[in-house]
């Protein structure tokens, strides 16, 4: 089940990214459209944006649920195999453009695959 239109909910959830380049965190997305959407819409829309293949989820070092831009994702399938980095001093979560290559498992299908690279980044370098 997908966003069949666009509400104002979605439509201020999709600005953010928008305004964006990295990741946004769904505390954050929380705390800025507070006063505009209840937090239990936030997260049903941010699904309902994953599910048809808008945004993609990153968990970060915390646990705390991070979205991103997709790029060529479909409802039907998510292409999102690259890995992400997260500054461990100010948090911040960006995509990398690296393609990454998913080994295939016996026995198993694998629908996704997260890799979460730790690091500074080059504001916290200086």
């Amino acid at each position: 089940m997908g966003i069949t239109r666009k509400t104002k909910s979605v439509e201020l959830i999709l600005s953010q990214f928008e305004e964006e380049s990295g990741a946004i965190s769904v505390s954050s997305l929380v705390e800025r459209l507070h006063s505009e959407i209840n937090k239990t819409t936030i997260y049903r829309v941010l699904e309902k944006l994953e599910d048809d293949g808008v945004v993609h989820s990153i968990i970060g070092k915390s646990g705390i649920k991070w979205y991103a831009k997709c790029d060529g994702c479909s409802e039907h399938k998510h292409k999102d195999t690259h890995p992400h980095f997260q500054c461990v001093e100010c948090g911040k979560i960006d995509c990398l453009p690296v393609e990454v290559s998913i080994p295939e498992i016996e026995n198993r299908e694998v629908l996704v695959s997260q890799i979460l690279i730790q690091g500074k980044c080059e504001a916290c370098l200086s």
